[in-house]
């Protein structure tokens, strides 16, 4: 069941300013950080349910496009939670004002230190600390990458039922760590499993 909010200004405040810190802290993309939006959205506020939460990484994920429209369908979520009982007007405003204060939060702060940062890092790229900075970062991705997976895979409700699921991630694990095949092979291979019900 889907929670029923009362949010005020200083809770779409509140939102903006956990996703803009979020913003600084995603390395390796926005989907790094979906264990923490679990954390503050779902567990911490309750202003998601966990199936909401999954629910918007998967269609996101399956649907073409950025990866980041996972951020916008959690803002949509927390917009209609926030609406339910309203006119229809009222829940499409505030579903929107989800979407907005999300990808405003998620975005603005890490675009404008991006451009910034690429810009100093190209005219100095031959340093030795940039060099190594570059280095240094891609264990940390792989890290939250990884997390995020094993927070996918965990939150079903049944794990003695769900052991193919457990399966699959451990297998797309070591295919992408061994292999060079493309990604959009997984994901398709996956949309086909789970449509065919085996997972």
């Amino acid at each position: 069941m889907n929670p029923v909010l009362n949010l005020s200004a200083a809770d779409w405040l509140q939102l903006f300013e956990h996703f803009a810190s979020l913003s600084l802290l995603a390395v390796g993309g926005a989907i790094t950080t979906a264990p923490d939006m679990h954390r503050y959205l779902v567990s911490q506020l309750g202003w998601l349910s966990d199936s909401q939460f999954t629910s918007s990484i998967a269609l996101a994920q399956a649907a073409p496009g950025p990866n980041i429209l996972f951020v916008a369908l959690m803002g949509w979520n927390v917009g209609l939670n926030a609406s339910q009982g309203a006119a229809w007007w009222m829940q499409g405003a505030l579903a929107l004002t989800g979407v907005c204060v999300a990808m405003l939060g998620i975005m603005l702060p890490s675009s404008i230190l991006t451009y910034m940062a690429t810009r100093w890092a190209h005219q100095h790229r031959d340093m030795l600390a940039i060099r190594a900075f570059k280095s240094g970062m891609a264990p940390i991705v792989i890290a939250l990458l990884m997390a995020t997976g094993w927070l996918l895979t965990v939150s079903h409700d049944q794990p003695a039922r769900d052991w193919p699921l457990y399966l699959l991630t451990l297998l797309t694990t070591l295919v992408v760590w061994r292999s060079r095949i493309h990604m959009l092979w997984l994901i398709g291979l996956g949309a086909l499993l789970g449509g065919l019900g085996w997972v």
